[in-house]
């Protein structure tokens, strides 16, 4: 009985935001994200965690895509294009955090990597035939190279190697709209089938959790993090702005699969 109530509840509440305008809709989304952001402040000591946490999911993200690819003999609604992009920047990152820490990270980019490029080696010849190219065109030089250009002029100081701070911008700017290709291809084909919408999902909430370990250290330094003697000036506010770049950009993606999630809907559909 209790259940049922709690469940009446539950879409009560959901009838309720369903009619209440944009603009009220979107103040409860920003109360609820600081709400959120509070709530880990209080609850992890170690903000750090966030970041483990956010490259943990990435690497369960791909294991999503290995069991689909594994199973139904198909990368119908993959971007081999992301994934190339995906790969490109784990790869960097991988050289510049094995050169300057070689911590847990270094792992977790390592074991992300690996089934990365297993799935790109799966579309290019296993599963040639299902792959859907002319909805996966979104051109890579739109990406990499702007992204080299911004990390030329705008990267941290290193006392490692004097390359690695290039590197280490590039791959920043990268991954933060490494995305764009498979947002792209999902719109083109305006249908998503579930196990390529559970892997953007997953993206998404690793997104967050990274996002979250950003603000949390800007609070708690009072925007200090932001300019930090040493390390190139513009580096910080740079390197802050893609990481809400690509939170935004998968945020909407969120919204539309937790819509459709709501409705029942096995099929998810994005507008165009």
């Amino acid at each position: 009985m209790g259940a049922k109530r709690g469940g009446s509840g539950v879409n009560v509440v959901l009838q309720w935001l369903k009619r209440q305008p944009m603009k009220v809709k979107s103040f409860l989304a920003v109360t609820f994200v600081v709400c959120s952001l509070m709530a880990m402040k209080l609850w992890v000591k170690n903000h750090d965690y966030f970041f483990i946490a956010s490259e943990a999911i990435h690497a369960v993200g791909i294991i999503v895509l290995i069991y689909k690819l594994k199973t139904t003999k198909t990368c119908s609604g993959l971007s081999l294009r992301s994934q190339e992009l995906t790969a490109l920047f784990l790869a960097v990152r991988l050289v510049c955090s094995f050169l300057m820490e070689g911590d847990i990270h270094t792992v977790l980019d390592f074991a992300t990597l690996v089934p990365t490029a297993w799935v790109i080696y799966m579309i290019r010849f296993k599963l040639k035939s299902t792959y859907i190219k002319d909805l996966d065109n979104f051109p890579l030089y739109y990406i990499v190279v702007p992204c080299a250009i911004l990390a030329l002029l705008i990267h941290p100081f290193s006392y490692h190697l004097s390359l690695n701070g290039f590197l280490w911008a590039f791959c920043v700017y990268l991954e933060s709209v490494s995305v764009f290709p498979q947002l792209r291809m999902m719109q083109n084909a305006k249908m998503i089938e579930p196990f390529t919408s559970r892997y953007v999902f997953a993206l998404g909430v690793a997104r967050f959790l990274s996002c979250a370990h950003w603000i949390l250290q800007v609070i708690e330094r009072r925007g200090h993090y932001l300019f930090l003697i040493g390390q190139g000036y513009l580096w910080f506010p740079m390197a802050f702005v893609a990481e809400m770049v690509q939170t935004f950009i998968l945020a909407d993606f969120c919204y539309y699969y937790i819509k459709s999630l709501k409705v029942g809907e096995l099929i998810m559909r994005m507008p165009v």
